[in-house]
């Protein structure tokens, strides 16, 4: 038998380095998420910048809904309800209500989806109280508002949950319920947000609430014809 006919034979050390690595990767899963990086899976880096950059869209998106007195989606809608009806801030709003939903998360999505999820929530809800001393419009049109804010969230939050995180609350129920049924997560919050902008005709005159609505439909618009698993495969 001839040199090149030999077969290789392996390094002991060698095949224990790629057991123990493979034995952590195996570990990792179960407990914060596949987080390698492969073709199909975002790096930790990939998913800092990836909802870092989302939320920072979805941050000045609500702080344009606020300086015009509409109400967004979701949790940040009820967090501008009790802004307008008590004057609460919108991000300590926004960081409380969402605390009940990590449980959820925790249950039914995996701890790295909620970890992610918990520093975007975070991030988003400091973003929130900066931003109302950062950011000041002296007039935009408010139907053009709710257009340009429906669009600022929807791109943010389609960023994050393309980044297997979300920004808490309905957004955590509403990805839940896709993974169980096929349910696209924009009908979801839609159909939470007709309870939101019911209970906003009772903080905010008639008009205002219109407007959001319509930021409401360019949103969950968007989120529904472009948040597709089919076609977005990377974790």
């Amino acid at each position: 038998m001839s040199e090149a006919d030999r077969e290789p034979v392996p390094d002991p050390q060698e095949s224990g380095r790629k057991a123990t690595a493979q034995a952590a990767r195996a570990h990792l899963p179960g407990w914060f998420g596949d987080w390698t990086s492969t073709a199909t899976h975002h790096s930790p880096w990939e998913d800092a910048q990836g909802i870092a950059f989302s939320v920072l869209l979805i941050s000045f998106g609500i702080t344009l809904f606020q300086q015009l007195g509409l109400i967004t989606s979701g949790i940040a809608g009820w967090s501008l309800v009790l802004h307008y009806a008590a004057g609460w801030p919108v991000g300590v709003n926004f960081f409380v209500l969402n605390l009940p939903f990590y449980a959820l998360a925790i249950w039914r999505l995996g701890w790295g989806f909620t970890v992610k999820t918990v520093l975007a929530v975070t991030l988003l809800s400091v973003l929130l109280e900066a931003e109302s001393r950062w950011v000041s419009i002296a007039f935009i049109e408010p139907a053009f508002g709710a257009v340009l804010g429906g669009v600022l969230v929807g791109f943010g939050l389609l960023g994050v949950l393309r980044h297997r995180s979300s920004v808490g609350g309905v957004t955590i129920l509403a990805v839940w319920i896709e993974d169980m049924t096929g349910v696209r997560a924009g009908v979801t919050l839609f159909l939470f947000d007709l309870t939101v902008f019911g209970t906003a005709l009772f903080v905010a005159p008639p008009d205002l609430v219109a407007y959001s609505v319509l930021g409401a439909v360019v949103l969950n618009v968007f989120l529904a014809v472009n948040h597709r698993r089919d076609r977005y495969i990377a974790r």
